[in-house]
């Protein structure tokens, strides 16, 4: 080999087999021997050469994870970054830049600012009824008074007179809602409104809030500050089916525009915010709370921006506006059916991102253009109306008995299996009693609560006091004002008409509605438990408390809810949601209903076990003779429960056959404002003794006219249970009649299947009595009320499951 060719073997044996860094290569010099020996593959080599490989690998090794770190720390360095975000930045500008020149100020207002009617049809297709001419009449903003502009400004906007006429901190976070999926959440100044409401639409895309953007910067820089808050007041919705200023003052305080007061301005400021829900003729206590809590935001934010003196705002008092008047063509049951319809229908539109907010939501179905479709079976709703009009409203006389002009009447019809509201009854006249009492939640259902109670007792398996599980069977003491065990509240409920009944079965207790069994059911289930099942069955249980008293019913409730309880108890446990629209549309939108069955809720066991119970109200119970002795029935399964709250304020019954449910509710309401709440004893004159209105009575016949007169077959339940009066004999027992009118300080002389704590002592909360359903007569009872016939001497074990064999 020349000395050329050993030159280069060395070289190459040194460059596979050399280290990598300087340190290593100083610590092994090169020599002769080893080169050669390296360039011939020696076992050196061969391991040098591997080492090397190894370092070289792109992953797995340690110098591979140090290359890609390396190489991602050039790709985004900050200078990339930097250049990135400018690039966009650029970018976004540009393309705002075109979107600026490209968009002009429309000519004319959107197609839902202009005259247009929604058409409701019954399920069939035939018309129900057509908004008539929309109730809108602009004013110039010269003839208002300059401080009730102010309300509208101190309301929405308090920089409306110095800002470019948008927000783009609320913009932005509106678009990223958008495009995320999250609806809006406010921001938009008065001149964004306008733009939104006169000139574009309420779809919530990321078009329309750039567009709306755009044509407010340009509004704001070719319009002055006060064309733009007339256009705005102009073409608000204010509710009561009033857009613009004019109307609302009309609608509201019967006055024009220019005669409004600061006070009331700041009341229609106010309402702009959630127009149904602050209409204080139909809003709840909590809905009034809100709106003077907003009235009073406005008037001291206009004394903060020195337009209203603080000592004149102080002297102001809240401005109760006038009883609404309906709309021409509203007469009967259509303005209640209307009215539910349009509040059904714009829950949907924010459920399905269609609108922003309520409010929204609102004005799109006010301004007209859809055409909607009920679920309401023409036949069934003239079948209801008929019912509560030969059953009550024909014997009201309120010229002979003022307590006549009190009684207000309510219900729901829904068919189990699809969740369709079929039939409604909203009161006498939609024209002459503006709430619909069918929606309305404002009086206690009273014991049509107890199967709730006994709902959750079964599903969550629950055990009393002595362990026992909890079942149809289950033995209770019944006696009254015996105080709850197990609570830390106490609290002692009196039974009707202060009856002691002893030992009783659950299904005993159902039948004759006792108060003090089913009060210590709540406690022994639990009563968050409770008030969980009745919230998954469809209740609004959101703000109660889970205390003993709401054993007897004492939250509100409407017979829309009531009725979509009831009808989960027939669908065995599977949620039904009361569902009044079949379908929806306009040019713009196409509304589908959500699915009106959810999932189980509680198991079909104890659903069906309830559905069994409740067999025995109307068989042997507090519903018997309306119900049962009808010689309407013809054989016909009903499973229901009668309800009647404290003061005899309300009256129900709310009951099913396995093809309808229908809940019909009586509310006491004084016929002077402000309609407070008032007793319905002694309305229609016809009830003997105490003349309470229990709801086996009035209520329970309206229901029985009804659903016996549309039944179109002879149905059975289908029951998975071996327990209930459906499948079992029913295990009744005596009452006993009590002297004391005080809450009992001894015992019940029956052995109870719980005693009570000596510590405890009564509550002195409102009871819930269920009268029974035959007239007393102030005498002391001493066989069982409900029937309406003697009892005879009851056997030497009345509590035997043979008893009645």
């Amino acid at each position: 080999m020349g000395r050329a060719e050993e030159r280069r073997a060395r070289q190459r044996g040194g460059r596979r087999a050399a280290p990598r860094n300087r340190s290593s290569q100083a610590a092994a010099p090169e020599s002769r021997t080893e080169s050669v020996s390296s360039a011939e593959g020696t076992p050196q080599a061969a391991v040098g050469g591997r080492v090397a490989a190894r370092r070289g690998a792109p992953k797995g090794g340690k110098g591979g994870a140090k290359g890609e770190k390396g190489r991602i720390r050039r790709l985004f360095t900050w200078k990339k970054m930097l250049g990135t975000f400018l690039g966009f930045t650029v970018l976004v500008i540009g393309a705002f830049i075109i979107l600026y020149m490209t968009t002009p100020i429309p000519d004319t207002a959107n197609a839902e600012a202009e005259l247009q009617s929604n058409v409701y049809k019954y399920s069939d297709g035939t018309m129900l009824a057509r908004d008539g001419k929309l109730n809108r009449e602009n004013v110039d903003l010269a003839e208002i008074d300059k401080a009730v502009q102010h309300t509208f400004v101190a309301a929405e906007n308090k920089t409306f007179y110095q800002d470019a006429g948008v927000d783009l901190k609320g913009t932005t976070r509106g678009v990223l809602n958008t495009l995320m999926g999250k609806g809006a959440q406010g921001g938009s100044t008065i001149t964004q409104q306008y733009v939104k409401n006169y000139y574009l639409t309420q779809e919530q895309t990321v078009t329309r809030k750039l567009k709306e953007l755009v044509i407010s910067l340009k509004l704001d820089r070719e319009k002055s500050k006060d064309y733009i808050l007339a256009g705005y007041i102009n073409s608000s919705y204010y509710g009561r089916g009033a857009y613009g200023i004019q109307a609302a003052a009309q609608a509201y305080y019967g006055v024009d525009a220019d005669r409004l007061s600061v006070a009331q301005g700041a009341y229609l400021a106010a309402l702009l915010q959630a127009p149904s829900q602050y209409d204080w003729a139909a809003a709840s206590d909590t809905g009034k709370k809100l709106v003077q809590q907003r009235w009073n935001y406005v008037l001291d934010n206009m004394v903060e921006e020195d337009w209203l003196d603080k000592s004149e705002r102080d002297a102001m008092t809240f401005p109760v506006p006038k009883e609404p008047k309906a709309a021409p063509g509203q007469e009967g049951q259509v303005g209640y059916l209307v009215k539910a319809a349009n509040a059904e229908l714009e829950k949907q539109l924010v459920a399905q991102g269609v609108a922003d907010n309520n409010t929204e939501a609102e004005a799109m179905v006010g301004a007209g253009g859809w055409n909607i479709t009920l679920n309401v079976d023409k036949k069934k709703q003239k079948a209801l109306e008929a019912s509560v009009k030969d059953q009550l409203t024909s014997k009201l006389d309120k010229k002979k008995r003022p307590v006549d002009g009190d009684v207000q009447a309510g219900a729901v019809s829904v068919n189990p299996k699809t969740g369709a509201v079929v039939a409604m009854y909203g009161g006498v006249n939609y024209v002459e009693h503006y709430i619909n009492n069918a929606t309305r939640t404002d009086y206690q259902p009273a014991s049509t609560f107890k199967p709730v109670i006994l709902a959750a007792a079964l599903d969550q398996g629950a055990v009393t006091q002595d362990d026992e599980k909890i079942g149809a069977n289950t033995i209770y003491d019944g006696t009254s004002k015996r105080p709850v065990v197990g609570s830390d509240i106490g609290f002692a409920p009196e039974n009707e008409d202060d009856v002691d009944y002893g030992d009783v079965t659950v299904q005993t207790a159902m039948n004759k509605s006792i108060n003090s069994v089913f009060a210590q059911m709540g406690v022994d289930v639990g009563m968050d438990k409770v008030l969980k099942t009745a919230g998954d069955l469809g209740m609004d249980t959101a703000d109660l408390k889970a205390v003993p008293a709401q054993t007897l019913g004492t939250m509100g409730a409407s017979p829309l809810q009531m009725a979509g309880v009831y009808a989960t108890l027939d669908n065995h446990g599977r949620q039904v949601t009361p569902t009044l629209i079949k379908s929806a549309e306009n040019s713009a939108h196409a509304v589908t209903p959500a699915d009106p069955i959810g999932d189980e809720v509680i198991s079909r066991e104890a659903a069906d076990t309830v559905t069994s119970v409740l067999t025995g109200v109307v068989d042997d119970g507090t519903a018997r003779t309306s119900v049962l002795d009808n010689p309407q029935r013809n054989g016909q399964k009903v499973a229901g429960k009668t309800g009647t709250s404290d003061d005899n304020k309300s009256a129900w019954f709310t009951a099913y056959t396995p093809d309808l449910v229908t809940a019909v509710g009586l509310f006491g309401e004084s016929a002077k404002p402000p309609h407070p709440q008032v007793t319905l004893t002694g309305a229609t004159g016809t009830v003997p003794g105490k003349g309470r209105i229990a709801g086996g009575g009035f209520p329970a016949r309206i229901w029985a006219a009804y659903t016996f007169g549309v039944a179109s077959k002879v149905s059975t339940f289908d029951l998975e249970t071996d327990q209930g009066a459906a499948v079992q004999p029913t295990i009744t027992a005596s009452p006993s009649p009590s002297a004391s009118e005080e809450p009992s300080e001894e015992p019940s002389t029956a052995t109870p299947s719980t005693k009570p704590p000596k510590t405890q002592t009564p509550s002195q909360e409102p009871t819930t009595e269920e009268p029974s359903e035959e007239p007393t007569t102030g005498e002391p009872t001493t066989g069982e009320p409900t029937t309406g016939e003697p009892t005879t001497e009851p056997p030497e074990n009345p509590l035997d499951p043979q008893f009645g064999q």
